[in-house]
């Protein structure tokens, strides 16, 4: 102690509580099984990392093709759950190399084909694997701004399919953030919109989710600019354009 507990499986820190004291453990034990997906009653503990960033590395496996990685992508989290996320994010050549060396490894293990949402702490020491997501990843939504020649969801498709991927190149900076609803609700209604769509170099996504919830995903804002271009400018312009729109539910 103190030390993380969360589900065998679960999704956007559900179920994912901190042990501090013995009084803690029951609690987390609970917490964790109301939180889980699925039927496995087992739960992860682990220690803390000192790290410096996170990023996720979006890795492809085909069924007649190499792995393929994409730029990595650095993301921001609240409550285990992402905020804003960057492409490419900024990452040491030794370590992205490890990186991608554990991420092939861990997705040949899994068997398939598809896309991989694998995450990693960045540490003085080195990388540290976190966690995998076996689908298009949240964070991998920035590749909706045209950050490569495939979106995450383009390159899920052909790799499930069968069809071949060349290869991945990034072909522009970007940034996703996201817009979040406040309370429970139906019939969500966005406002801001106008104000939001009238930025250059950006774009908007509205998920259609007909309910609301504290902390709910409803939408994105997407910015972008050429390649060699200022990742955190990007990132700041993406957050702003977030604020400008609000939801609103009955």
């Amino acid at each position: 102690m103190p030390c993380v507990v969360k589900p065998l499986m679960s999704s956007s820190g559900k179920g994912q509580s901190v042990i501090k004291s013995e009084a803690d453990i029951q609690k987390a034990w609970d917490y964790a099984q109301s939180g889980k997906r699925g039927d496995y009653t087992e739960v992860i503990a682990e220690a803390f990392v000192k790290f410096d960033s996170e990023i996720t590395l979006l890795t492809v496996t085909q069924k007649n093709g190499n792995t393929l990685f994409c730029p990595p992508i650095g993301h921001r989290q609240e409550r285990g759950d992402y905020q804003e996320s960057w492409q490419p994010a900024e990452i040491k050549a030794e370590h992205l190399k490890e990186a991608q060396e554990m991420a092939a490894k861990v997705t040949a293990a899994l068997t398939g084909s598809g896309i991989w949402g694998v995450e990693f702490f960045l540490a003085p020491d080195g990388v540290y694997f976190s966690e995998l997501s076996p689908r298009p990843h949240d964070t991998g939504m920035v590749t909706l701004a045209g950050t490569q020649n495939f979106s995450e969801f383009e390159l899920h498709a052909r790799a499930v399919l069968g069809f071949p991927i060349p290869e991945i190149t990034q072909q522009r900076v970007g940034a996703s953030a996201v817009i979040l609803a406040d309370k429970e609700g139906v019939n969500p209604t966005y406002f801001g919109l106008e104000k939001a769509m009238n930025h250059t170099l950006s774009d908007l996504k509205i998920f259609g989710k007909p309910t609301t919830r504290p902390y709910r995903r409803m939408a994105v804002a997407l910015t972008y600019d050429k390649v060699g271009s200022n990742v955190d400018a990007v990132k700041e312009r993406a957050i702003a354009i977030a604020k400008e729109v609000s939801v609103h539910s009955n």
